[in-house]
Order: structure tokens, then C-alpha cells, then sequence
């Protein structure tokens, strides 16, 4: 057996598994008791739809898949410290 079917196919494995976890992410951030549930789904969301899109990359030998990954990354910490912010406050800009 190749390394490269072994690899292909443990890429294939993680990513249905990621795709479940992202579903479950999106019923808890739609289901959650309170909004600080919610935020901590949301912020579990963009996680691992990182984890999907450098597994794709990863699938298709493409380094273009890491840069967005890298981008959605920084634009999930902001969104995630303004939401924690406006929920503390109920202002985000001072």
C-alpha cells in the first residue's frame, strides 16, 4: 500500500469527522441556553472550519489553502474579542 493512499485516506477520515464536530458546533451555537454558549460555539466554529481548510489544502498539495486559513484565523480572534466585549459592555468602541 502506498504512503500516499494512507495519507489520502487519513485526510478523508479527519475531514468527515471535522465536518460532524462543525455541525455540532452549528446546533449547540443555534440551540445554546445563553449567549456566552453561543459565542463560545461560534468561536469553536471558525476553529475548526480552519481544521477543514488546511486539511483540503493538505488534500489538494496547495499552499493558496493556508493563507485563508491564516486570514480566517485573525478574523475569528477579532470577531470573538468584539462579541466578548460588547457582551461585557454593551459598547465596543470607547
Amino acid at each position: 500500500m502506498s504512503s500516499a493512499l494512507i495519507l489520502n485516506a487519513a485526510i478523508l477520515i479527519t475531514s468527515v469527522l471535522v465536518l460532524i464536530s462543525l455541525l455540532l458546533n452549528v446546533w449547540r451555537m443555534l440551540k445554546g441556553p445563553d449567549i456566552t454558549d453561543r459565542i463560545l460555539a461560534l468561536d469553536t466554529l471558525y476553529i475548526n472550519s480552519i481544521a477543514l481548510i488546511i486539511l483540503l489544502g493538505l488534500y489538494n498539495g496547495s499552499a493558496l489553502y493556508f493563507e485563508g486559513a491564516l486570514l480566517i484565523a485573525m478574523l475569528g480572534f477579532v470577531s470573538t474579542s468584539a462579541l466578548s466585549k460588547y457582551l461585557l459592555r454593551g459598547d465596543i468602541i470607547e
